[in-house]
């Protein structure tokens, strides 16, 4: 396998596991570095060895909750087990920035962003537009911490132009871990409110966007 530290003689194991019996249900060893394209084939193979398993049983399938980590995630990883009929999981890479536990962690935050935060006078960025989960299709929206938003306008003229508009609940924004880098100040009487162009310019929320 060619890495980073040079061309060595070796494989990668990628193994499926149920976590609550402890048992190995499927396991191969890839001569490829990356985790991506081995979770689709990995996943198929694991389907044959539950149908195996299930031949006999009358029984309903219980839900299967699939979580991996973020080395298999990818666009096509995501919308596969999407379809896979898994409840799926998977971190992005990503996830640490979001998360409120590593914001105080001094071996997290990096040397960049320690020139970031000097340079804006100690205030984070707050949170935009593209950092809400906003469904065209659906007239759904979610903050960044995940909490559901209610739609408060539609169509609403502003500068010309016409607005979908959401608003955060207040309950959730005031306990918010996130609400520092959401709001200019804390929430009194409405939540985080947001709005999105009704020109259909606003890309399709990808499965990235849904499992985030």
């Amino acid at each position: 396998m060619t890495t980073s530290k040079g061309t060595i003689q070796g494989y990668n194991g990628i193994a499926i596991n149920d976590d609550k019996h402890q048992i190995i249900l499927q396991a191969q060893a890839w001569g490829s570095v990356g985790e991506q394209q081995t979770l689709q084939p990995a996943v198929n193979q694991l389907k044959q060895q539950l149908a195996k398993l299930n031949a006999n049983r009358t029984s309903k399938e219980q839900a299967i909750k699939f979580t991996a980590d973020s080395g298999f995630n990818s666009e096509a990883n995501l919308e596969f087990m999407a379809q896979s009929g898994f409840d799926s999981y998977i971190a992005d890479n990503q996830f640490r920035k979001r998360n409120p536990l590593f914001k105080e962690s001094e071996t997290y935050e990096t040397e960049q962003e320690k020139r970031r935060l000097k340079r804006s006078k100690g205030k984070p960025r707050l949170f935009t537009s593209d950092d809400f989960h906003y469904d065209e299709v659906t007239q759904t929206c979610r903050c960044p911490a995940g909490n559901e938003m209610w739609r408060s306008g539609i169509n609403v003229n502003s500068h010309h132009q016409q607005y979908t508009r959401f608003c955060g609940y207040l309950k959730d924004c005031k306990i918010c871990p996130l609400q520092q880098q959401c709001m200019r100040k804390p929430p009194i009487k409405t939540g985080r409110k947001m709005q999105f162009k009704n020109d259909g310019s606003r890309k399709k929320v990808s499965y990235i966007d849904k499992m985030k």
